[in-house]
């Protein structure tokens, strides 16, 4: 059976989105699009967005809707964050998949247990957007997960693998340190990469993936967080294409990294 959308909640986005649409330009979308005309038909509304969003049959549309509602600047208001809630539990793992990727981008940590189960689901995908929702909030309850999500044995995707990598470089702990330098011994070069960077910004070291290396200073070190830097999550990034240098056909939709929601840079 369609999920079904409480009757409040659907009304309650389409009066939001009235009372937004006379906000300005919309920020930048994932996927690469700059608006809400670069995801649909130039005549689609911000109001057909949510109608699109808040489709109990057509998961298509729940998907387009939802993508296109959290990249429009009011995308953070409660009234959203509460349908990024109610789809984390949708039938269809593509719309699971985008409300993860909307928690991680509007919401807080009060949000992530969202996230740390959706780093179990059945589909990859949505375990991939979890690893990278989590990189940009920062509870320590997320670290047991993010610890399994990094382990071979118990995480089969190596996207899932190398974004969890990516996500516990915020997190000062040995023992995350011990599990990170476990992981050097993963078969895919993406994770190695991934975690070298990790351990290089928590400790200010390099050895590269050198598991032995990393080992031996583990053991030989009384500070091991004493050179380290402060993290900042991974973000979207890429150089004008050529048409992009046309006049009004505006610039790459690239992002600007910040340290995630919920981490205190001097403390942690």
């Amino acid at each position: 059976m369609p999920p079904t959308k409480p009757i409040w909640l659907t009304s309650a986005i389409l009066l939001s989105i009235a009372l937004n649409t006379g906000c300005g330009s919309l920020g930048n979308a994932p996927r690469g699009a700059k608006s809400l005309k670069d995801i649909i038909a130039p005549e689609t509304s911000p109001t057909t967005a949510a109608i699109l969003a808040t489709d109990e049959y057509n998961a298509e549309n729940r998907y387009r809707g939802t993508t296109m509602l959290a990249a429009a600047p009011f995308g953070g208001d409660p009234i959203y964050l509460e349908l990024y809630i109610d789809g984390t539990d949708d039938p269809d793992p593509g719309v699971r998949a985008t409300c993860i990727r909307a928690l991680g981008r509007h919401g807080d940590p009060v949000h992530a247990p969202y996230l740390i189960e959706a780093l179990s689901d059945d589909d990859r995908k949505v375990r991939i957007a979890a690893a990278r929702a989590l990189q940009r909030v920062h509870t320590n309850d997320a670290i047991p997960a993010l610890i399994s999500a990094i382990d071979e044995e118990k995480e089969p995707n190596a996207d899932v693998r190398a974004g969890a990598a990516d996500a516990l470089g915020q997190y000062r702990e040995p023992f995350v340190v011990q599990s990170l330098i476990s992981a050097l011994r993963d078969t895919r070069l993406v994770v190695n990469n991934r975690v070298q960077h990790s351990l290089k910004i928590m400790t200010g070291q390099d050895f590269g993936i050198d598991h032995a290396a990393w080992h031996n200073w583990y053991k030989s070190t009384d500070d091991l967080f004493a050179a380290g830097q402060v993290y900042t999550y991974p973000v979207f990034n890429r150089k004008k294409r050529i048409v992009e240098y046309l006049p009004f056909m505006g610039s790459p939709p690239n992002e600007t990294t910040s340290t995630p929601v919920g981490l205190n840079p001097i403390e942690d």
